[in-house]
Parts: structure tokens; sequence; C-alpha cells
């Protein structure tokens, strides 16, 4: 069931009878900060119709839009939405890499949405492990599917709000604006302000000013 416009559309869930979870993650290549992941079921007689015709990949989407879908998607939460983000600490991070942090928070966001799903639609190539709910992966999942579309953007608001909750208490890494990413701005700051305990200490760049101090 295509929504007539090029972009992701229901066409993925429709392979399904009943509901269906998208599901993406945000935050892989930051040095500093969780990794979050969402997932997000929608109802395509009851959605909206301007979420049907906008949401995107959230990297495709300036801030001021993202939030705005998200907006509408909490606002929709419950009638023709139900999602979740979760999370996979630092902590998390350093113990089982990214890849499995990545996954545990997946797997987190599945488990807690209020609707149980028949299946799961996964952005990218690789399904968490230990995942028993059926699934399929989507490459480019978030420009394919408007349930990944939705996890995606949600994702991406939630985890670049906190960084920027985060950033008033650590000015010099400019979070608000980086996300945490290795900007040559972050970097800098590393050199000259040094580690805080919300940076990945298993991420080179991160573990190298580590170990020389």
């Amino acid at each position: 069931m295509g929504t007539g416009f090029l972009g992701p559309d229901f066409s993925h869930e429709a392979e399904w009878d009943g509901p269906v979870a998208g599901v993406d993650e945000v935050g892989r290549g930051p040095l500093a900060g969780p990794v979050l992941a969402a997932a997000a079921i929608l109802d395509p007689a009851r959605l909206p119709k301007e979420l049907i015709g906008g949401l995107r990949d959230s990297k495709k989407l300036s801030a001021a839009k993202r939030e705005g879908f998200a907006a509408a998607l909490w606002a929709a939460q419950g009638s023709s939405v139900w999602a979740v983000v979760a999370a996979a600490s630092v902590r998390e991070i350093d113990t089982y890499n990214i890849l499995g942090a990545t996954h545990l928070a997946m797997r987190r966001a599945l488990d807690r949405l209020p609707l149980r799903p028949v299946a799961a639609l996964i952005d990218g190539n690789r399904a968490p492990k230990g995942l028993t709910l059926p699934h399929r992966c989507l490459v480019g999942g978030d420009d394919r599917s408007l349930s990944i579309a939705a996890a995606s953007i949600l994702a991406k608001v939630m985890r670049d709000r906190l960084m920027a909750q985060l950033a008033r208490r650590y000015p010099a890494y400019g979070w608000e604006k980086n996300a945490g990413y290795p900007v040559a701005a972050h970097r800098a700051a590393l050199q000259t302000e040094g580690l805080t305990p919300h940076h990945r200490r298993s991420f080179a760049p991160v573990r190298d000013l580590f170990n020389s101090l």
C-alpha cells in the first residue's frame, strides 16, 4: 500500500497482518553521550496526512521540521502512533561495544512499546541479536518505511535535546551544536578541557587521551 509520493510508505509494513514497528537508532558515531533507539508503530488509516506526506530520514530534515514532526507524532501517541525511545548508556557502550549497545537500545525500545507488534522493520543490515520477534532489515529504511522514518525522527530529536542539556553543564565541547560528534571543536576541547563522565572511553580519540592521562 503506497502513499503516492516518492519517499517512505507503508508497503513494507503491509507484508504482515497486524501492527509492525519501525526501529532506528541515532548516536553510533559520537565521542560522547548515549546511543538512542526508537520503535514506532503507525496506523496508516488514522495517521494525519501531513505525517504520511512529510516523514523522511531525519538527516534530510531541518532541526525545525524534525521538532515539528516529533511533536505531531507524540501528540498522536495512543491514537495513531505508539512509540518509545530507549537508550544504552556510555558505560554500556564501553562494556558491550557500540554495536552491542545499539542492539540493546533497540531491544529495549521494542520491549517497552505500549502496543505489541507482530513484526519489526529494522533500519540497516543487522538485526539486534536475540530478537525473537519476526523482523526484516531494510538498508536505508528511514527513506523506505514510514514507521522507520518516524523512529528516526523521534530518536534524533530526543538525543539532540539530551546533548543540549548536557552542554549546559559542559559548555566547552559545543554539544548543543555537534551532539557529541567528533568535529574539530569537540576534539580541540578534549585536548584543553579533558574528559567528562559522558565521553566514550572505548572510542579511539577518547581512549588515547585517557591513556595519556
